[in-house]
């Protein structure tokens, strides 16, 4: 009995000094990571993108204590034992030799043990034929040179399905990638069922059913996502998220995975991140005149800031990356922080945060601020103490843009003070707040003219009276959406952004100080000569851009007016 004992506590004991060795292994991480100002990262809880790993063989890795866990475009993020070793100043050396940017972490041996046990998925990719684990970039092209609408899209799609192609994941994968961008789609939906998946099309903003796949396609797929992606594959009760690029006509795309579990299995959304989505110039996103010159005045200015608001996906990123655009000069350095960096912008330094690792979006601003930028871009304002940060680096010759959770341009003010923010600096710090929302454009071939109903034009007229004096006209007729093969029969394509603004001038400035409500700014903001995201929208109908049915989507017409 006695034997027995002894060895439980043995047994007890060793799993102890076990449990130290390795605290014992992060804790000098964590101090090499303070000691040479280089982050520290924990690979345990970090997705592998194989991708990066290969970059450097296993042997090479192993003798030098270093992986390769994340790649984003040619930004390639470098563990390391220890950052000041010769063989790693040698590695970062040779990747920058390549074109690529590494960013150097410090990472314990069991952290890199972690990354090190995946070679053998990379060991595995080689020895298949080529494209089984890779986006093949020439087929995704061969495939979207066939998709002219929706319909040939899914013409292919049946046909890969009903096929005997022995890599059917694969030319699943790339038609699906092929199609997205052919369709300029966003983002990608596979949804488990009961008896089947379904996927959908993310298109102009609003989703569209595809086609539904065998539950066995399906495993098969998720599996080669998730591997491409850097998650792991036997993991399916939690949450992961992944990313894997392909090299498109030039361009280095970047597919961004979120796994979500469910009843019925693993849902998976991909984010298809086109450049060229992106480059949109500020005269495109349909700003009106008065306000985009004002805009482009301000933008300028050596110091304040510039909130946009807004909820997701209301192209929030897009209008900032057009304001970091407008105003790139090799004159000037910005640096912007961002989760995640969705595209890459040429001569501008853009850091991603990273919870894990303790880089936020306050540490991230600080240490930009030592970077003696000129503008700074916050990619979102989430706390006090970053609202503070961000107030006082435009008090002190920067010029920063964010983005602020509020439903409309008036709401950031009072925000601000709930993130305390001293109220009586916000008059000198912030240069207005923006508000947009994304509407579709009505299809130029097929829209259709047609007068309004009575209860519309009730309606319009009613809202046309909250207009400026300036601004008001005749209620004349309005576009209704057809549907042709060049708008995949929805008739819309494109999108465009509905605006509103509020200056802080001298009297919003004073208002501040009060603890004003949303409502109270607006009122103020209402003799400043700009219109709201309303009535913005309205004149986008009477032009005939969209429909009073998508104004009505997004905004609520009724909010305000008199009763009729």
């Amino acid at each position: 009995m006695m034997i027995k004992m002894i060895r439980f506590d043995e047994e007890q004991q060793n799993k102890k000094l076990q449990e130290l060795r390795l605290a014992e292994q992060e804790n000098l991480a964590r101090l090499l990571s303070e000691k040479y100002d280089v982050p520290y990262i924990d690979l345990s809880a970090a997705s592998i993108n194989t991708d990066a790993l290969r970059l450097i063989e296993e042997d090479r890795a192993r003798e030098a204590q270093v992986a390769l866990f994340d790649m984003s475009g040619k930004k390639i993020s470098f563990a390391a034992l220890s950052p000041k070793k010769e063989t790693t100043k040698e590695l970062v050396a040779e990747l920058i030799k390549k074109g690529y940017a590494p960013l150097v972490y410090v990472a314990s041996e069991k952290s890199l043990e972690r990354a090190w046990e995946r070679y053998t998925e990379v060991s595995y990719s080689t020895q298949t034929e080529a494209g089984v684990l890779d986006i093949g970039g020439e087929q995704v092209a061969r495939y979207k040179e066939k998709i002219t609408d929706l319909k040939s899209f899914l013409g292919l799609l049946n046909e890969v399905l009903g096929g005997k192609d022995r890599y059917l994941t694969t030319s699943l994968l790339e038609l699906l990638v092929a199609g997205a961008l052919a369709t300029k789609a966003s983002d990608i939906h596979l949804e488990p069922k009961e008896n089947s998946v379904k996927i959908r099309l993310r298109l102009d903003g609003i989703l569209t059913d595809l086609v539904s796949l065998e539950n066995k396609t399906y495993k098969l797929l998720n599996s080669r996502i998730k591997l491409l992606s850097g998650l792991l594959i036997n993991v399916r009760n939690v949450a992961q998220d992944g990313r894997f690029s392909i090299k498109f006509e030039d361009l280095e795309i970047e597919v961004r995975t979120s796994v979500v579990p469910g009843a019925y299995g693993e849902s998976i959304v991909l984010r298809v991140l086109n450049p060229d989505a992106i480059s949109v110039s500020l005269t495109e996103l349909g700003i009106r005149k008065n306000l985009l010159n004002f805009l482009l005045k301000e933008i300028k200015r050596p110091n304040g800031m510039i909130l946009n608001t807004g909820p997701t996906g209301s192209g929030k990123t897009t209008t900032l990356y057009a304001f970091l655009k407008h105003i790139s000069t090799p004159e000037i350095k910005i640096i912007t922080i961002e989760n995640p960096i969705e595209y890459h912008l040429p001569g501008i330094t853009q850091t991603q945060t990273d919870e894990k690792s303790g880089y936020t979006f306050l540490k991230g601003l600080r240490s930009a601020l030592r970077q003696d930028p000129d503008v700074i871009m916050v990619g979102e304002i989430r706390d006090a103490e970053t609202a503070k940060t961000a107030v006082n680096a435009s008090l002190t010759g920067h010029f920063v843009f964010s983005t602020l959770h509020t439903n409309t341009a008036a709401g950031a003010v009072p925000r601000l003070i709930d993130l305390e923010v001293n109220p009586k600096i916000i008059g000198s710090s912030l240069s207005a707040a923006l508000a947009q929302r994304l509407v579709r454009r009505l299809c130029k071939k097929c829209k259709k003219e047609v007068q309004p109903s009575k209860e519309e034009r009730g309606l319009l007229e009613r809202i046309m009276e909250t207009f400026p004096e300036n601004e008001r006209r005749e209620v004349g007729s309005m576009f209704t959406p057809e549907g042709c093969s060049l708008c995949n029969n929805t008739g819309f394509k494109g999108r465009v952004g509905i605006y509103e603004i509020v200056v802080v001038d001298e009297k919003i400035e004073n208002v501040a100080t009060q603890n004003p409500s949303e409502r109270a700014i607006k009122e103020i903001a209402q003799g400043q000569g700009f219109l709201d995201m309303k009535q913005d929208g309205i004149i986008k109908v009477l032009e005939g851009v969209t429909s009073l049915a998508e104004i009505a989507r997004v905004v609520d017409l009724e909010e305000g007016l008199k009763s009729s």
